[in-house]
């Protein structure tokens, strides 16, 4: 019999800058969560306070004692002031694409975003899985923003 964690860890493949992840043929999958939390986290943006991206203009680390449920996932932040911004308005605040790599969305693959790789564009929050990845994003936004929203959400399945 197979176990969640040997499935895992005897099916993962590096083979791009995305890191996707190669499933033998006939193996079930479950569709992945509407909010990236990561394998063992159930913790939206790795923890950090969403609405500081936008008020600090950096990640700020959240804390657990403001901390809300929201579409799956517990979100914190650094302060009550910002915890009642988000419960005001989540999607207003929340990354684009569930805090998927905007450009993984944008290339049909919901791999991780990285919480201190990101950028605000047209005021939403967007986050990419790694460096390469960015400098590939950021030759064209407009674009990959137009391709990702077409991938979205069919690309969790």
């Amino acid at each position: 019999m197979i176990n969640r964690r040997n499935f895992v860890f005897s099916t993962i493949a590096t083979s791009s800058a995305l890191g996707t992840l190669t499933i033998a043929p006939g193996v079930a999958v479950a569709a992945k969560a509407q909010i990236y939390t990561g394998f063992l986290s159930s913790s939206a943006v790795g923890g950090y306070d969403t609405v500081a991206y936008f008020t600090k203009g950096r990640p700020v680390k959240g804390k657990k004692q403001h901390a809300t449920q929201w579409k799956g996932a517990w979100w914190y932040f650094s302060s009550n002031d910002n915890l009642e911004k988000f419960k005001a308005m989540p999607e207003a605040y929340a990354p684009r694409f569930g805090g998927y790599c905007a450009y993984g969305v944008s290339q049909n693959a919901a791999v991780k975003g990285d919480p201190l790789l990101w950028k605000i564009v047209d005021g939403k929050l967007y986050l990419n899985i790694n460096k390469q990845v960015v400098n590939i994003w950021n030759k064209d936004i407009p674009g990959y923003i137009i391709k990702a929203d077409m991938n979205w959400p069919k690309v969790l399945k």
